[in-house]
């Protein structure tokens, strides 16, 4: 029986991972080249203005960013303390971690050009209608600090654009790609065929449940596909998968905290207000107007099973090997670096300036560069490494005083917490 169930459970992990595998390594080609070819300081001179085309554009240029709903955070912020209205930071903070290029593409690869089309058409709308309704009530506009982006002075070669999109980007995904392959191979051995025909009939209950659940958990825009194609094919409706897919990346717990102490509780009901409204308004749509048979016969080789059958395809296989040598990788990096760290921190261990703080809300390598690169604006000489998995921040700087760390961490959206005890 447990034997049985392992090796269902083996099988429906390779048949998914295989599924996806060609479209993510395209994905994370193309984030390396937004990273290379689309700095931030570009991207900051057309969401300065609080009108509705500052909002478009900040939407239009979060839906195709790679960034997870924390990962997001410093960057929107970065964009409203350099002088972009609420309105545009909000519309950013909601269509960025919604989608990406790189799940645009595994989307098309596991739930059909449908759902590929829909998912960022409703990050821009939703965008647009959060942006939107900051302008108009989300308050006055204090005086933006200004704050160079983390990217502002970053490598543009060939080199930095495969290590961004194949290193940097594998390492901020993977832990939420493994656990949404995990879970979603799982609940395809588990339950039934149809099992939400037969238990939740109810469409709109079934938007209600999953919204609820997604809202406060994480899951990045990536890691949420697998998790959806296989619930989709169990009997949830298109509307609540749409209601998954959409709440689930955009929000957690932490990200909503620091937006709320960052811009204000007012500025945070507007933000959640456009996320859940947005995805219970076009999940209702997709329910009511376009037929479920559409959007299930679009779904590529998985419908009927048939997604056994091509477990022999080369490229597939190729590519399934590559994601998971591009994953051990990632995670063999990170501990090389500590490793790194740990040894270079022996020379100076002894030294009166060497310091290791508590900082909360860094979870992935966009984070890192931020705290990083705003703590080295002050000091370039300082010795700085911030640790997203250990929330720990190492600062040797003689000119540096704590309560200046405090206020820079905490300036960039992350939650300092004092001096570590060692």
């Amino acid at each position: 029986m447990v034997s049985g169930f392992i090796s269902d459970f083996v099988r429906e992990l390779w048949v998914l991972l295989q599924e996806m595998a060609p479209y993510l390594l395209i994905g994370f080609l193309f984030a390396g080249i937004l990273k290379v070819f689309f700095p931030g300081r570009i991207i900051r001179r057309y969401i300065g203005k609080s009108n509705f085309r500052s909002v478009l554009n900040a939407s239009l240029l979060g839906v195709p960013m790679p960034l997870c709903s924390c990962g997001v955070l410093p960057t929107g912020i970065s964009f409203f303390k350099n002088g972009a209205s609420k309105g545009s930071t909000v519309s950013f903070l909601v269509s960025t971690p919604q989608t990406g290029v790189d799940s645009i593409i595994a989307t098309y690869a596991m739930l059909g050009l449908p759902l590929a089309i829909l998912r960022p058409v409703i990050a821009l709308l939703s965008g647009i209608l959060g942006g939107t309704l900051t302008n108009y009530l989300g308050g006055s506009v204090e005086a933006a600090e200004q704050v160079k982006s983390d990217d502002e002075n970053g490598d543009r070669s060939f080199r930095e654009m495969m290590r961004y999109g194949f290193v940097e980007m594998m390492q901020d995904i993977s832990k939420w790609l493994i656990i949404g392959f995990l879970i979603a191979a799982f609940l395809s051995v588990v339950i039934p065929d149809n099992f939400f025909v037969t238990t939740v009939s109810n469409e709109y209950l079934s938007m209600l449940v999953v919204l609820l659940a997604s809202v406060p958990l994480y899951v990045c825009a990536t890691g949420s596909i697998p998790i959806a194609a296989v619930l989709l094919l169990k009997g949830l409706s298109p509307g609540a998968a749409i209601v998954f897919l959409m709440a689930g990346p955009a929000t957690n717990a932490a990200t909503m905290a620091v937006i709320s102490n960052t811009m204000g509780k007012k500025t945070f009901w507007i933000y959640l207000l456009s996320i859940v409204g947005g995805a219970m308004l076009f999940g209702t749509l997709v329910n009511e107007f376009i037929p479920r048979q559409w959007i299930m016969a679009s779904i590529p080789e998985l419908q009927h099973g048939s997604a056994h059958h091509h477990g022999r395809n080369l490229i597939k296989v190729i590519s399934g090997i590559a994601i998971i040598l591009l994953i051990a990788n990632g995670y063999l990096q990170k501990y090389l670096e500590k490793r790194r760290v740990k040894k270079s921190g022996s020379t100076f261990e002894n030294m009166k300036e060497m310091q290791i703080y508590t900082v909360e809300g860094m979870t992935c390598n966009h984070c890192k560069a931020s705290v990083e690169n705003g703590i080295r604006e002050m000091d370039k000489n300082a010795e700085i490494f911030a640790d997203p998995s250990g929330n720990e921040l190492r600062v040797s700087a003689v000119t540096l005083t704590e309560e200046e760390i405090k206020s820079k961490v905490e300036s960039l959206g992350y939650v300092f917490k004092g001096r570590k005890a060692r």
